[in-house]
């Protein structure tokens, strides 16, 4: 109560609003949405639509995880993870943290309609009102498969970075979507297994909390064999070539061996290993798309 009190009586500073956003997890999002970018195109990206589109996306992003913060600030309150957030201590509102919010997301959506189209303005918001208000203010607390829902929202960025150049919807974005869709599971489940009793406590029906941790691990491991399956498919129907499936296979291999660990127990902190590995995980895959790519250009 007394560190609560504290906090209150502080004025609110810029690195508070920047914590609101998620900066770190706006970042990685970025990554997808800039790799989308560059693989939609043979002719480069202009840089209007590579700086501003970025730039809107991740405004749009930063604004669903403010809203994110303020549904959830009395259980981040509760979870040793999250309890010295922002809006958990205090130190800002939630009236403007929501206006912060509405602040970025129409920023956000200007850029886009002014510096790229209105598909991907729309396809944005559209993951945006996902996000903040379906997953976090519905399924989050409605359904133990909350994440595997929810993640649609956050598997657009490299749909949106390939329309923003492109102005249309194929297969291979939607591909690059699949691939973050079916990662989301086995990444956050890794999570909700070393945090358990935390989500227990805060009433936050999780996978391991609902239905345990056995139960989970198993479908860690079988969530993982299905993500390396789909991250084969743009070999499958030449999106990439060699170099990409090779590192797609050797990064796929090392994530199902930290799947398998988790799921035999042979060793006591696996779970966190598992997630901290499928961060670095999903950053490679992307990175090998990339390369691989510009590699088949220069060829």
């Amino acid at each position: 109560m007394a560190t609560l009190l504290k906090a209150q009586g502080q004025r609110a500073g810029w690195r508070d609003y920047l914590e609101l956003t998620k900066p770190k997890v706006v970042v990685l999002m970025l990554i997808t949405s800039l790799v989308g970018m560059l693989l939609a195109t043979r002719a480069g990206v202009p840089w209007q639509v590579l700086v501003f589109g970025n730039l809107g996306i991740g405004l749009c992003a930063g604004g669903a995880a403010v809203v994110n913060h303020v549904v959830d600030r009395r259980i981040d309150a509760l979870m040793a993870r999250t309890h010295k957030r922002p809006l958990a201590q205090g130190r800002v509102e939630p009236l403007p943290a929501l206006l912060f919010a509405l602040g970025l997301a129409v920023a956000g959506m200007a850029l886009l309609l002014v510096f790229t189209n209105p598909l991907t303005a729309w396809l944005t918001l559209a993951s945006l009102v996902g996000y903040a208000v379906i997953y976090t203010g519905f399924l989050k607390r409605a359904t133990p498969q909350n994440i595997v829902i929810g993640g649609l929202a956050g598997a657009a960025p490299p749909l949106l970075g390939w329309v923003a150049v492109s102005g249309h919807v194929s297969a291979e974005p939607l591909l690059l979507v699949l691939i973050i869709f079916a990662w989301t599971p086995p990444h956050f489940w890794a999570l909700a297994i070393h945090r358990k009793a935390e989500y227990a406590k805060a009433d936050i029906p999780m996978l391991p909390v609902t239905h345990g941790e056995r139960y989970t691990k198993l479908h860690i491991l079988l969530y993982t064999l299905v993500l390396l399956a789909i991250t084969l498919l743009p070999y499958v129907i030449h999106m990439s070539g060699p170099l990409y499936l090779a590192c797609a296979a050797l990064l796929g291999a090392r994530f199902l061996r930290w799947a398998w660990v988790l799921y035999r127990g042979s060793r006591p902190h696996a779970a966190i290993g598992t997630f901290k590995y499928s961060i670095g995980y999903l950053f490679a895959l992307f990175i090998a798309l990339l390369v691989d790519h510009y590699l088949l250009l220069n060829l």
